[in-house]
């Protein structure tokens, strides 16, 4: 499913890809202000009520947006905020790769309570496709089978090489089968 907000005159709107994933709803978009309306983007991001936001990016794309609070700005309205530091086209560092599995158990937590997880880089793909995909295997989808449903809700969220490999080598954990009431 793909959602699109309305735009305030003279931008571009921020588009949601939505993808249900163990149990929660996760949400691959570009970063608030990509299109040019800040206010409006994060007033629909918010509007979502995610338990989690993840930004994979670097500080200086945060800035081309006018989004340099995004973080503050999310966890004022009740979301955890992860920021991992990626650059276009590239997989995440050693750093990152350390910093990863508390983020992954926070989403997936949150997607198996039936929680929602926005996904974001610049462009709303690559990066973030990598991201999600890399939770969708986590959750439990094969990578075969999850590449290929994130491909057809968004096409361009597939990344580099390099990035699906990332993503595709993460161990898959068994699927958590919710019967929620």
């Amino acid at each position: 499913m793909t959602v699109t907000p309305s735009a305030q005159p003279g931008s571009d709107a921020v588009v949601f890809h939505v993808l249900p994933v163990g149990g929660g709803t996760i949400v691959l978009s570009a970063i608030p202000g990509a299109g040019g309306d800040f206010a409006g983007d994060l007033e629909h991001l918010v509007s979502w009520r995610p338990a989690m936001v993840v930004s994979v990016l670097e500080p200086a794309e945060l800035a081309s947006a006018g989004a340099e609070g995004l973080g503050q700005k999310i966890q004022d309205k009740g979301a955890r905020w992860f920021h991992f530091l990626v650059a276009a086209g590239a997989v995440p560092t050693p750093q990152v790769e350390d910093a990863w599995p508390d983020a992954s158990v926070r989403a997936r937590k949150a997607l198996l309570g039936g929680g929602r997880v926005v996904v974001q880089s610049p462009g709303g793909a690559g990066r973030a496709g990598m991201v999600v995909l890399r939770l969708m295997i986590e959750a439990g989808e094969a990578a075969d089978e999850a590449l290929a449903r994130l491909s057809t809700v968004h096409l361009p969220a597939i990344g580099t090489d390099e990035q699906v490999a990332w993503a595709c080598k993460s161990p898959r954990e068994p699927a958590v089968f919710v019967r929620h009431r």
